[in-house]
């Protein structure tokens, strides 16, 4: 793939960056508003907070400059069944960031989570980074958790699946210093621009998501992605004993721009996923890459059917 491409696909980069609209009324962001609590506590630099008190226990993993507000449609459905842990990285959210390789120390976090509170068999549920983060984890602790739902994030970053395990640091430090340039207003301009073009359908939950993802630190972000570009996880998946899902975001008119029917995408997915001993890969139509925000009763359909099916 060629590195604008590649870029376009991380930074919505392959358009010009869209202006704020002047003069237009300030409405309350419909995903700000978080649900309150029944616990709240750091680990490791990493914010957790715990709802519900059902048997099953579920980690909530957020994607790229995301934090827990991304999950509030999820909490809402299955907190009333399951205890629910949803995490915020750090670097994001307005969360400080910590020294040293921020993949590793956010999987090192989420592994002490389930240590220190004695989850019993947790389903881990990640969105994007989240998803390769839940994928890490299944192939490091086989036989301590009870299963993984991973929202269009996979094992390798799409389209770098060929290339040479030599190359990937040198791509992996372009992407970051491309993406660590934004700060401020570009970084704000840069994550409403991505919103719009690949994050989601909706263009007012778009311009809503922008306005939180850039809450997030540009440096931090730059980290996580060249972490995660620099990594091809799929040697590991035949280790992973639990049941995946992939959900895969399909929408038609993106089709043209990318090459690939929502058919061909699944295939594609289940192709990168190649190895998993328990897999199952669906679509989520209408959707982009937020599936849950485009989305949200499918995305949880899915969930709960596969909670049902454990």
């Amino acid at each position: 793939m060629k590195a604008a491409l590649l870029f376009a696909m991380i930074l919505g980069a392959a358009a010009p960056a869209l202006a704020q609209d002047a003069g237009q009324p300030q409405t309350v962001n419909r995903f700000a508003a978080s649900i309150a609590p029944a616990e709240r506590f750091e680990l490791k630099g990493m914010l957790v907070e715990r709802h519900g008190s059902g048997a099953r226990p579920l980690i909530l993993i957020p994607g790229l400059s995301s934090g827990a507000w991304v999950w509030q449609e999820t909490v809402r459905e299955l907190a009333g069944a399951h205890t629910i842990y949803v995490v915020t990285l750090p670097g994001f959210d307005g969360r400080p960031a910590l020294e040293g390789n921020p993949f590793d120390n956010a999987k090192s976090a989420l592994a002490e989570l389930i240590a220190a509170r004695r989850l019993a068999k947790p389903v881990l549920v990640g969105h994007s980074l989240g998803a390769t983060l839940s994928i890490a984890l299944a192939q490091e602790l086989p036989n301590a958790l009870g299963g993984v739902v991973a929202i269009d994030g996979l094992p390798v970053f799409p389209r770098t699946e060929d290339m040479p395990p030599e190359q990937r640091p040198a791509m992996a430090e372009a992407v970051r210093r491309q993406m660590a340039a934004a700060a401020g207003p570009a970084f704000a301009a840069q994550q409403r621009q991505y919103m719009r073009t690949i994050g989601l359908v909706d263009m007012g939950k778009a311009d809503d998501v922008a306005m939180l993802t850039s809450r997030s630190d540009p440096i931090a972000v730059a980290d996580y992605a060249a972490s995660v570009m620099a990594r091809d996880l799929r040697p590991g998946l035949p280790k992973i004993h639990v049941p995946v899902l992939v959900l895969a975001p399909t929408y038609g008119p993106d089709a043209a721009l990318t090459g690939m029917s929502g058919s061909e995408k699944v295939a594609y997915y289940r192709e990168l996923m190649t190895g998993t001993p328990k897999l199952d890969v669906k679509p989520i139509d209408n959707a982009r890459h937020f599936a849950m925000l485009d989305q949200p009763r499918a995305v949880n359909d899915a969930l709960r059917q596969f909670l049902y099916n454990l």
